[in-house]
């Protein structure tokens, strides 16, 4: 789970997180705010993955991820502001001239598009190209894995299985339908969506509401090499090498009040072993680099132990509730006393111990939702408040469910304890998650479960997981709100039409009542009401066991000393990547 750093987006203030769980946020020092950044030279970012999972704007939907590409070679109609703190929350505009003008009850929003951005090969940004790049992600058969707001938020009809008419444009099917939704008139482009929705413009901060020029389109292969309109390009990406960041000699700076790039070339590693990847950073063997990567659990308490080190790193409580889905369809893990019988298996406390302690792992954690978003969390009851959970495991309480599941899913009950079959989780390859797979079989063993582990690489692990014909039993996974409201977090992760429903639960029969409820909640315009409907749809997955083992997870970031201008930025829970420098 600690290797699945790249999760999802939220907006909160660090002190606001410490202040809900009760803790003290460790802050590593950034770099002097007297320091003065300096333009040139190779910046090193490097990681034990040996891809990004994507890069075409319509798929990307991690936050380190959207960071990087946002800050490097995307841009959006609006942008988070570049800044450390709550003020990083905050949106400002970016290719448009604003932050968006809503009319009809929000149900209604222009943009205009400032003049002056232009492609790299020179041509102008121009309203038909974001038009474009909002209707790939509608194209499900060729785009996937990315995020689904804007295709669930668009006024198109749906067609009986509740999927859009429009398919997106290489088919065209329902084009005209697509095109009432969204329009250019100039340099204004209008959406009009099916329902209310005030902060629709937070959403057009992800990628897959960028400008995509159609001429350049190159459908699934546009994951390689999409066109750029920051301040960088690609020069060349590699698999398991390099990607390689040049500057984008068409971009200007008097047409993006965003981005100031400072280094002449950024240079991604990918496949480094992980032993060599933190020997790097705690030698300070290439001072230019910054690992995309937590380091191992002892050498971040080495990193973090090492005076000489306290301005080269943070730690900080992120954005996330790190998680393990359960895949409740039919034949994987669809009974509910199998659920909660691994539950209760786990020993939380080794696997705390694991993660360095508290110090670096975060808090065992009752919910979906994290206690950041305040007015939409509330505890639950069962699971951690349960009296028969106990943080080191309780493998007698765990045995008396699998007892009770012989009778109630005899099925289910046969493959959990089959030697042959058991439960297979997936996870992300690292020597961290190797040892935690030992931990958590050993546990389940003494409970009667079986567990074996599927080991993905970790640049392939979401966009393997989110394919439901290779998604296993169980899938660790992380989330973070993508603004502050729940709306982006119960929906996304427990309905059908969610962009990152890892649990199938679609044929659950809890799950058409559970369903009914998420979409009220949606549409509720009262936001102390909603928030109510959220808290009791968090009660809702959990007693359901959808997801077991949520925490409330923590975040270090390291880097070389002479990189510059690092800080944490909240929107994304990450490096803001923008501001970063060579020192000389």
């Amino acid at each position: 789970m600690s290797g699945l750093k790249t999760s999802r987006r939220i907006l909160a203030s660090t002190a606001a997180i410490a202040l809900a769980v009760g803790v003290t946020v460790a802050y590593g020092s950034s770099a002097n705010a007297a320091e003065k950044p300096i333009t040139g030279g190779t910046l090193y970012f490097i990681t034990h993955a040996e891809q990004f999972d994507h890069v075409d704007p319509a798929r990307v939907y991690t936050g380190r991820d959207i960071a990087f590409f946002n800050s490097y070679i995307y841009r959006n109609l609006v942008s988070y502001k570049p800044t450390p703190g709550s003020a990083g929350s905050s949106l400002v505009a970016d290719l448009a001239t604003n932050t968006g003008v809503p009319s009809n009850a929000a149900k209604t929003w222009k943009f205009t598009l400032r003049s002056g951005v232009t492609w790299e090969d020179g041509s102008a940004v121009t309203c038909e190209d974001v038009k474009y790049g909002v209707s790939r992600p509608f194209a499900q058969d060729v785009i996937t894995d990315g995020p689904q707001y804007l295709v669930q938020a668009l006024d198109i009809p749906k067609d009986k299985d509740g999927a859009s008419v429009y398919k997106g444009p290489y088919k065209k099917t329902g084009q005209a339908q697509f095109d009432k939704a969204v329009s250019c008139s100039g340099n204004t482009i209008t959406f009009k969506l099916n329902r209310s929705f005030a902060d629709f413009n937070y959403a057009l901060t992800y990628p897959a509401g960028a400008p995509v020029k159609a001429s350049k389109d190159t459908g699934d292969k546009y994951d390689l090499k999409p066109f750029a309109n920051g301040p960088y390009k690609i020069a060349s990406y590699k698999i398991g090498d390099t990607m390689e960041l040049v500057r984008n000699t068409a971009w200007k700076k008097s047409s993006d009040a965003v981005r100031t790039p400072y280094p002449d070339n950024i240079v991604v590693r990918f496949g480094l072993a992980e032993d060599v990847r933190d020997q790097i950073m705690l030698e300070d063997q290439i001072p230019n680099t910054a690992s995309l990567d937590s380091l191992s659990p002892a050498n971040t308490r080495a990193f973090f132990d090492d005076p000489t080190k306290k301005t080269q790193r943070f730690n900080v409580y992120d954005p996330y509730v790190r998680y393990s889905a359960m895949n409740v369809k039919k034949g994987k893990m669809d009974c509910l006393d199998v659920r909660k019988a691994l539950f209760f298996a786990v020993n939380t406390q080794a696997l705390i111990d694991l993660s360095g302690g508290r110090e670096f792992y975060g808090d065992p954690g009752d919910n979906p939702v994290k206690p950041v978003l305040g007015l939409d969390y509330a505890k639950t009851k069962g699971n951690i408040s349960d009296p028969n959970w106990k943080i080191t495991g309780n493998p007698t309480y765990a045995a008396s469910l699998m007892t009770k599941a012989k009778t109630s899913c005899p099925d289910a009950h046969a493959r959990a304890t089959s030697a042959d079959k058991g439960i297979i989780w997936d996870i992300a390859q690292s020597a961290t998650n190797q040892k935690a797979s030992v931990l958590i079989q050993d546990a389940a063993k003494e409970a009667g479960i079986v567990v074996k582990f599927n080991f993905i690489p970790s640049g392939q692990y979401y966009s393997t997981v989110l394919d439901g014909s290779k998604q296993n039993d169980i899938s660790s996974a992380g989330w973070g709100a993508d603004w502050a409201n729940a709306s982006t977090v119960i929906p996304e992760l427990f309905t059908k039409e969610g962009g990152f429903n890892l649990s199938q639960n679609w044929d659950d029969a809890a799950y058409a009542a559970f369903k009914k409820k998420s979409d009220a909640a949606k549409v509720e315009t009262n936001r102390t009401k909603q928030a109510g409907m959220w808290k009791e749809l968090s009660q809702y997955v959990m007693d359901q066991y959808w997801i077991i083992r949520p925490v409330f997870s923590k975040t270090q970031e390291v880097w070389g000393s002479k990189v510059g201008g690092v800080y944490y930025w909240e929107p994304q829970g990450n490096f803001g990547f923008g501001q970063m420098y060579v020192k000389n």
